[in-house]
């Protein structure tokens, strides 16, 4: 008998018994049904304890798992200097905030330099002197003359802020702010002022770097000008002693709530009859808790930018905000992908018709690849034996390795988690591929 023709025959056969497990699983479901209706109220009340245990344990941990990501997120960017400065630094690069910047500062020096006020004082003083006509003029264009100067400071101020220099002031700047919030939330003393009971954090080195760029440039008059150290709001005052209890919390739970979500989880796989069912609940739980995060986080966003005081630009807040939580919405889209990849995964693993059916495609379609390849003479050989000897203990080492590449990888996205799941399911195609069931000998042959 023709190899080929072998593969074909038992494509043929895997079809066949798939079809009449099906038609068995359905003549069977009523006969289930019966059953179970006489096996009696202590049956009905052993499924239903393992059942409600379980969904209440996997219910918990998809409760605690959002928790647990704000948690993580509170450790690596609230707690962490470092790990903030290196979140918030892009932002001296975004044009609304760099906008944002320059009209506060632009606004703060000239408010102190009063331009106009100077030409003002200065045609009194040539009128004073015997020059009344050079005075009422001085005095005419006075506003004309600030609006100029005051152009001239804010194009200036415009370019610094896009500079190098402001750049590391940016950097160090917030390293210092940061140190100060994280004493402040932990309720030590720092240098974090409140102003109009707003929480704010001052400009005083960047205007301090402006003064010295506008003298150079000629406009020395800055140099008179005394200390100036502008605040920008962060939040209210009385959202301060929230923050501290929200920050103490989250800051002892942080490692807690992770380890409990998992094991919560794992008892609830365990606890259920249908471990299988168990996993899909979880997976398809965890992605829902997921979807949730980011709705209430897009929620945050809304009230955020509804409360923020009138001084700061609406436009400069939203791309703050979007920053400071991007890692929060790269967790979610971890676990949502990881969620629904574990929920896929362990439906088509089960023995459901739909289930059986797709794998049993699966196979035929690789042993039809796989004998045509033998037919033009494409031979997996000796490999492909062994392949398909080891064929459960090489699946589970791929799983393991890409269980291990997850864990292992800095900063996974989704993406990761996607393209690794791909990669193994790949991975376990071609081993299905690959693996050569052993010849049967034909009828009358020796075996």
């Amino acid at each position: 008998m023709d190899e080929g023709q072998g593969e074909r025959e038992l494509s043929e056969l895997r079809a066949e018994i798939a079809e009449l497990r099906a038609k068995l699983a359905e003549a069977q479901a009523p006969a289930r049904g019966r059953a179970a209706g006489a096996g009696g109220r202590a049956g009905r009340r052993r499924m239903s304890w393992h059942g409600l245990v379980s969904a209440l344990l996997i219910t918990l941990a998809c409760v605690l798992a959002p928790v647990s990501v704000l948690g993580v997120w509170t450790a690596n960017q609230v707690s962490n200097t470092s790990r903030y400065v290196q979140t918030v630094s892009p932002l001296i690069n975004s044009p609304a905030v760099r906008g944002a910047l320059t009209d506060k500062i632009t606004t703060a020096v000239t408010t102190k330099l009063n331009v106009q006020g100077l030409a003002i004082q200065a045609a009194k003083q040539l009128s004073a002197k015997g020059f009344p006509r050079l005075g009422g003029l001085l005095s005419s264009f006075s506003g004309s003359i600030a609006g100029a100067v005051n152009g001239f400071i804010h194009s200036t101020v415009a370019k610094i802020v896009a500079s190098q220099a402001v750049r590391r002031l940016w950097v160090q700047g917030n390293t210092l702010a940061h140190a100060q919030m994280v004493k402040a939330l932990s309720g030590q003393s720092s240098s974090v002022t409140v102003s109009n009971g707003k929480v704010a954090v001052g400009l005083g080195p960047v205007i301090d770097q402006v003064k010295h760029n506008l003298a150079a440039r000629g406009l020395t008059l800055v140099n008179k000008l005394p200390s100036i150290n502008p605040t920008i709001s962060l939040f209210s005052a009385k959202y301060l002693v929230q923050a501290q209890t929200l920050y103490r919390l989250l800051n002892t739970l942080r490692w807690l709530l992770p380890i409990l979500t998992l094991l919560l989880f794992a008892a609830g796989i365990y606890v259920a009859k249908s471990h299988r069912r168990a996993l899909i609940g979880a997976g398809l739980g965890l992605a829902a808790a997921m979807l949730l995060l980011g709705l209430g986080l897009a929620l945050g966003r809304s009230i955020y930018l509804n409360k923020i005081p009138a001084s700061i630009p609406a436009d400069a807040a939203a791309v703050v905000f979007d920053t400071l939580v991007r890692f929060i919405k790269q967790g979610l889209r971890v676990l949502l992908v990881l969620g629904l990849v574990v929920a896929v995964a362990a439906f088509f693993a089960g023995p459901s018709v739909t289930a059986v059916r797709a794998r049993e495609a699966v196979k035929s379609g690789f042993a039809y690849l796989r004998g045509a390849g033998q037919r033009v003479g494409l031979t997996t050989g000796p490999v492909g034996t062994f392949v398909y000897r080891y064929r459960t203990a090489l699946r589970v080492v791929a799983v393991s390795v890409a269980a291990l590449i997850f864990v292992f990888w800095t900063d996974p996205t989704g993406l990761v988690v996607l393209t690794i799941a791909l990669v193994l399911l790949l991975v376990v195609g071609l081993l299905e591929l690959i693996g050569r069931p052993p010849a049967k000998a034909s009828p009358g042959q020796p075996t």
